[in-house]
């Protein structure tokens, strides 16, 4: 059993291969996006691993969209984005969360913390905050969305929403976030020994790199 995470799969969302260059320049189609992301989390996620998405897993909870998640192997845990229906900041998105349960998520939250696992042997397990929305920074010319930002507390992120924006980068604070978008890691879930290692070399600074 394994623990990966993804973010901004955004199935069925044609407009997004106009809106982003670089997933125009890989997929001529959203049927193949979705194809291809679908194919790659599952050469990736072996059946008991565990994902947890950070959000806008499609756009607006399309039936036809949200169909696909039960085709996604693994324990999958949604922290839902904005371009999700079951999304606090949508009207009446508690509503819809009902329809992402049964589309094969086994919970849907608006955020969490957790822990990576330690990438020295015997050292304390280091934790995470997990939030659709970085702690500040867009992918816009504004921060959007303040209100449903976590305060940050010295704690790093794993968030998404960004895009291709930039994959990670310090709060105001000096705090590390990463985005686990699958816009920056080959449009599959990333593992969590991975982000453990790439936070503890950001955090030693370039010359660990």
């Amino acid at each position: 059993m394994t623990t990966f995470y993804t973010a901004d799969l955004h199935l069925g969302h044609a407009n997004l291969l106009t809106l982003s260059a670089a997933r125009g320049a890989q997929f001529a189609a959203v049927e193949q996006m979705d194809a291809a992301l679908i194919e790659r989390w599952n050469e990736t996620v072996a059946p008991d691993d565990t994902v947890w998405v950070l959000g806008d897993v499609d756009m607006h909870g399309k039936p036809t969209n949200l169909a696909k998640v039960t085709q996604l192997h693994g324990t999958k845990i949604l922290i839902a984005g904005n371009h999700d229906a079951c999304w606090a900041g949508m009207r009446g998105g508690w509503a819809h969360r009902k329809a992402y349960l049964d589309a094969g998520f086994d919970a849907v939250l608006d955020f969490a913390v957790t822990t990576l696992p330690s990438t020295k042997k015997n050292a304390q397990h280091p934790r995470v905050m997990l939030s659709h929305f970085p702690y500040d920074g867009d992918h816009a010319d504004t921060d959007r969305y303040e209100a449903f930002r976590l305060r940050d507390r010295g704690i790093p992120l794993l968030h998404g929403h960004v895009h291709e924006a930039y994959r990670e980068r310090k709060s105001r604070r000096g705090t590390w976030g990463v985005n686990v978008g699958v816009d920056w890691w080959d449009y599959r879930p990333v593992h969590e020994r991975t982000l453990a290692a790439h936070l503890d070399d950001l955090r030693r600074g370039p010359a660990s790199r």
